[in-house]
């Protein structure tokens, strides 16, 4: 892990570095966020294995301009537009439709993605560099205080992050508001470092009544709803190594989590008419990074049943298995 500070040419070292797939640490004027390529499964995937966070639920997307919008989300009328242009840069986030090219595990298997354009000078340098758009949570461990110094990041997360960038402490000092622009009028799904009457100066009237627990961003595109992407086709859940007893009937597919549990793909294909692994080697970083494409490819092949194996119980493990219990008949 290095620590710098927020020179420009450190600026540009962090940005290439989440360009190549690295994991970088930044001031928002929220909080520190945790950033990587958000068009990067495999890099993503790392996010929650430094977290340790135990779902995978949607992910913030930043962006360095409103320009870089159309890469991530398709803008879904005057509304959305009106904020971008007279609340951004700020601790404002808008969920749109997702573009095709953002990676699942970025958006949790949902058909919309939460976009920010922060106002922290840092963070956007530190984006534009990168060439691409970011994806990142606040840069802490599961289930602890969100980080607004740089301190904060290195004592949570140390050697997990490539590069802490520190631009000093946030000024905002909470998460942004979130707003749902799938509706109309729009909802607040996260009340946050942008009060609601500022966002009502400029479209008018929003749905700001208190949220559901499960209508969080971190279900809102719900990552919390009991069944969060569940698949047509019916998906049925076995422990890790167990797959030789699963009883599949009419045309199954096997979704096997690795060559090391036990389960082969030679063992388990004579029973089913397809086998997969999710990482042949227990990589669990491949393994979440492909998760919710195997779990679209197996929904899609026309299958009367999907069988899975838990992944082993460490690292993105309880991650990767609380997704296929949420997709899975209980």
């Amino acid at each position: 892990m290095e620590l710098l500070d927020s020179a420009d040419d450190n600026l540009r070292r962090a940005g290439e570095c989440i360009a190549r797939g690295g994991l970088v640490a930044f001031p928002t004027e929220t909080v520190y966020g945790l950033g990587a390529d958000a068009f990067d499964a495999r890099a993503v995937a790392r996010i929650f294995e430094a977290k340790a966070r135990p779902s995978f639920d949607p992910l913030i997307v930043h962006v360095a301009t409103i320009g870089a919008v159309d890469r991530v989300a398709i803008i879904p009328g005057f509304k959305a537009r009106a904020l971008m242009e007279t609340l951004w840069p700020g601790p404002l986030t808008l969920v749109m439709p997702r573009r095709e090219a953002i990676p699942d595990i970025v958006t949790s298997g949902l058909d919309t993605v939460a976009v920010r354009l922060p106002a922290h000078p840092v963070a956007r340098a530190i984006i534009s560099y990168s060439g691409t758009a970011v994806a990142a949570p606040s840069a802490n461990p599961f289930g602890y205080l969100s980080p607004t110094l740089a301190a904060h990041v290195a004592r949570g997360l140390g050697d997990k992050v490539d590069i802490i960038v520190d631009g000093g402490p946030c000024s905002v000092g909470v998460e942004s508001t979130v707003l749902d622009m799938t509706v109309d009028p729009p909802r607040v799904l996260r009340p946050g470092g942008l009060p609601v009457e500022t966002i009502e100066a400029v479209i008018g009237p929003i749905d700001s009544r208190k949220a559901p627990e499960a209508a969080s961003i971190a279900a809102s595109s719900p990552g919390l709803l009991e069944s969060h992407y569940a698949p047509r086709t019916p998906l049925y859940l076995v422990e890790t190594g167990a797959m030789a007893a699963a009883r599949p009937s009419g045309r199954a597919a096997a979704l096997v989590s690795s060559a090391v549990s036990g389960a082969s793909l030679e063992a388990t294909a004579g029973r089913f008419a397809l086998a997969r692994y999710l990482s042949p080697t227990g990589d669990l970083v491949e393994a979440a990074a492909g998760l919710f494409a195997a779990l679209h490819e197996l929904d899609s092949g026309g299958f009367d049943q999907i069988w899975a194996e838990k992944a082993r119980d460490s690292g993105l493990g309880p991650a990767i298995n609380d997704r296929l219990f949420k997709a899975s008949k209980k």
